[in-house]
């Protein structure tokens, strides 16, 4: 059987939120028992283009691959690889763009089903862009959202956003205008941004807050201040050994003494039930995703099997 080549179009077309949150969780579940591996990030800077290459495998579904991605001042340009463990032959070639988006919110909607409280029903979001709504639609998807305020500098573009996202979530979505209101009294708060620096006071988080954390993959960025890391009963990571390399929301922290990596847990052990998550109502958790290869390989393994089931995407000459 050919290899299949599927596109941005394919990728909407056939994965929704609900479908992938199930995907994910399955894979956290498979990496607590040392069926999946994952192969941090690397990064080249050539020229203008900046390439990032990461990989990994799901033995439980028979299938490998790698994600690369390139940026530019211009455009990023995203594609995930797939391949058999039996055979070694490439199964797919997958644009990412949407899937990125997509797995990222999966992944932080299954952290917060395990680790926000059951009843929480409010949301503060830092962000207006694509990853900021696949992280709202993830955790609208896991708990019962009555209401969301929205923050970014942009005043117009938050706005936009808003009436986008009330459809979109079926939810009351509304602009905030000052940051560390957006932060305060509510269940849940979700930064996806691009910005260097805290976006809010931690000071502001009521204790009960669950967080998202997930714009910085870089070192030298942090959305959240020393003061949110304190206050964390528990933080949470997607992978540690990623985030010793990338998460740099933790490194001012941790170089003041008030936190280390050891101190630190897996949320593929927290969704295997080998380790607690929320131990009270009045913890404080915070979630960091950095981004893992292998979720991108779980779902381009459904996304072919839907593929193949309605018939679509190209043959490759290979």
């Amino acid at each position: 059987m050919s290899a299949i080549f599927l596109t941005e179009d394919h990728v909407r077309e056939l994965l929704d939120m609900p479908t992938a949150i199930e995907v994910v969780e399955e894979l956290f579940r498979e990496l607590a028992n040392g069926r999946a591996k994952n192969v941090p990030r690397q990064r080249v800077q050539a020229g203008k283009m900046l390439l990032h290459t990461m990989s990994g495998a799901c033995e439980y579904l028979g299938v490998g691959g790698w994600k690369a991605y390139s940026t530019t001042r211009e455009k990023s340009r995203f594609h995930v690889g797939l391949y058999d463990l039996a055979t070694g032959e490439m199964l797919a070639i997958i644009e990412a763009d949407f899937l990125g988006q997509i797995r990222t919110g999966a992944t932080s909607g299954l952290a917060t089903e395990f680790l926000a409280r059951p009843d929480a029903k409010i949301v503060g979001l830092f962000g207006a862009g694509p990853q900021a709504a696949t992280q709202l639609k993830a955790v609208c998807s896991v708990r019962k959202i009555s209401r969301v305020e929205v923050y970014c500098r942009d005043a117009a573009r938050r706005e936009a956003f808003a009436a986008q996202m009330s459809e979109y979530c079926a939810t009351e979505v509304v602009p905030g205008h000052a940051p560390d209101e957006v932060a305060s009294d509510k269940d849940i708060v979700i930064t996806a941004t691009t910005s260097k620096t805290p976006v809010f006071d931690g000071r502001a988080l009521d204790e009960g807050t669950h967080l998202n954390v997930i714009g910085s993959n870089f070192l030298a960025k942090s959305e959240v201040d020393i003061t949110t890391v304190q206050r964390a009963d528990s933080l949470i990571c997607d992978s540690i050994e990623q985030c010793r390399l990338e998460a740099g929301d933790f490194i001012p922290a941790i170089e003041a003494g008030t936190t280390d990596w050891p101190l630190m847990h897996e949320l593929a052990d927290i969704v295997a039930g080998r380790d607690t998550g929320r131990a009270l109502p009045e913890n404080i958790t915070l979630f960091k995703s950095v981004g893992l290869a292998v979720e991108d390989i779980a779902l381009c393994a459904k996304l072919l099997q839907l593929a193949r089931n309605q018939r679509l995407g190209t043959p490759l000459p290979f």
